[in-house]
């Protein structure tokens, strides 16, 4: 019995501490949104540049309850960044095990990896332009290409750090490649993973929404474009809002998806 009174202390100051920073992150949104108001409301800013936080809410309101900004908009957006997710960060996983598991192609490749990665991946729009058109496969390409180098350089970090002890435990064992890749290499990758997923989401949403900017006619960085040569401010921070929702929810939905297992015992 007295071995349980320390877990349950354990446990009574973790909900305390997550109602703290709980408590914590609320009054910093509360703050955040006074001085965006104020700084409206001051006139050392023209108030159409930071209109008041309802006004923004109405805005976002009737762009909601739009039907056309679900089907032709967001319906763009949506499917442009999950395809261009879903094939940069296979082929850079795929990539990142190859540069990480085999020595010699590492230290040929790895350094052209790392010098093209920080790169502004919108100087290679014009090229997809002309292979793929002004659709979607343009802006598709984009985001894949922007998400592919940093899934690729966090798993071959990640490949790295997989314990020896794990490798020379498998080939004890003579675990076949495959084996060794789905027993040992993927379970310990996870972290690595879950960090460059959520590093490739970002970058690949960025990636088609640049592209959306320059050269579209539907989804959501055209109708932010299209608000801002309208000066419609507030809808134009509307449909930022919905952005960053959307950022979140995958964000979150990875961090669910993919669980970092405790350390093993080897």
């Amino acid at each position: 019995m007295a071995a349980v009174e320390p877990l349950k202390r354990s446990v009574l100051a973790s909900r305390r501490e997550r109602k703290r920073v709980l408590r914590t992150q609320v009054a910093t949104a509360l703050a955040m949104l006074l001085v965006w108001e104020g700084a409206g409301a001051s006139h050392l800013f023209y108030r159409g540049v930071l209109p008041s936080i309802f006004i923004i809410a109405a805005a976002l309101a009737r762009l909601l309850a739009t039907p056309s900004f679900y089907t032709l908009h967001l319906a763009t957006t949506a499917y442009e960044v999950l395809l261009a997710f879903a094939i940069g960060s296979l082929l850079g996983a795929a990539a990142g095990l190859v540069l990480g598991m085999f020595a010699y192609t590492g230290r040929v490749m790895e350094p052209v990896v790392h010098y093209l990665a920080p790169t502004p991946k919108i100087v290679f729009l014009p090229v997809l332009l002309v292979m793929f058109g002004v659709g979607p496969g343009s802006k598709i390409a984009l985001g894949a290409i922007s998400c592919f180098f940093p899934m690729a350089l966090s798993v071959a970090s990640g490949v790295r750090q997989v314990r020896p002890a794990l490798l020379r435990v498998g080939r004890s064992l003579r675990l076949t490649p495959a084996q060794m890749l789905t027993k040992i290499y993927i379970p310990e990758l996870l972290p690595p993973i879950a960090s460059g997923l959520r590093l490739s989401l970002g970058i690949s949403i960025v990636g088609c929404l640049l592209a959306e900017l320059k050269l579209s006619n539907q989804g959501l960085g055209f109708l932010s474009l299209e608000y801002y040569r309208r000066f419609d401010i507030a809808s134009m921070f509307a449909v930022v809002i919905v952005i960053f929702a959307l950022a979140a929810v995958g964000n979150v939905a990875i961090g669910r998806l993919v669980r970092a297992p405790g350390p093993s015992k080897i």
